[in-house]
């Protein structure tokens, strides 16, 4: 890839020269947990337990690409949350839980554009149905937390794909959609901001790095390392 170029302050480019026609596009994909939304869904889950700190400190690992395995280090954080009960992640979605800047924006343009939204998370379907049904999103994949009598269980339920969307999911499920939208993922566009999204951003068309880690600045096509998500519409409109 080419040396980067700082397009605008807090927007930095690589491998393309802008602008791109948005229309040329037909899939945005997005990570949620920092991403689409302002936080990490399962480390305020985790508030609740006492538990926070531990577990932030392992998800801000897993992010930064400094855990091999994906996998296992959500199972870890996951089996800290049990006995945590579903009023609180209520709490959580109510009154933690907000859209990023722009990020209504960016999908009402898109879907304008004529663009299908996926929604593609290593966090939990408590959450990402409510975002999907919000911003009016086509597709989503994430986790499914196991509850029993109204509190967390501490492990995660398997689904007919697979037992943890992580990033190798996140990646077969943005190909699975280009095939189901009979599209080239060079028609997709990928937004994300840890490692477990360089799967995905690899595949893509157009990579977008949002106020992401610095392995993720690095190999994506955009960074947005300022202001909000709508200011990919400064080089794709």
């Amino acid at each position: 890839m080419s040396a980067s170029v700082q397009f605008a302050p807090g927007l930095v480019i690589q491998g393309f020269t802008p602008p791109l026609a948005l229309r040329d596009f037909r899939l945005i994909a997005f990570d949620m947990d920092s991403t689409l939304i302002n936080i990490e869904c399962v480390d305020e889950i985790a508030d609740a337990a006492g538990r926070k700190a531990e577990v932030a400190a392992i998800t801000e690992a897993a992010m930064r690409g400094e855990i091999a395995d994906y996998k296992e280090s959500l199972r870890q954080r996951v089996a800290l949350l049990e006995g945590v009960g579903v009023a609180h992640m209520e709490d959580v979605y109510a009154n933690r839980l907000q859209l990023n800047p722009g990020a209504a924006t960016l999908v009402d343009t898109c879907k304008a554009a004529g663009l299908k939204v996926l929604l593609v998370s290593g966090g939990f379907t408590f959450f990402t149905d409510r975002v999907r049904d919000r911003l009016g999103i086509d597709f989503t994949r994430s986790n499914v937390l196991g509850i029993d009598d109204g509190k967390l269980t501490g492990r995660l339920v398997d689904q007919p794909w697979g037992d943890i969307c992580d990033g190798a999911e996140k990646r077969r499920m943005l190909l699975e959609t280009c095939r189901r939208l009979q599209i080239s993922p060079s028609q997709a566009i990928a937004v994300g901001d840890g490692a477990n999204d360089l799967p995905m951003m690899g595949k893509a068309g157009l990579s977008v790095a949002y106020h992401a880690k610095p392995k993720v600045r690095e190999q994506a096509m955009v960074a947005i390392n300022s202001g909000g998500l709508d200011r990919l519409l400064e080089v794709a409109r």
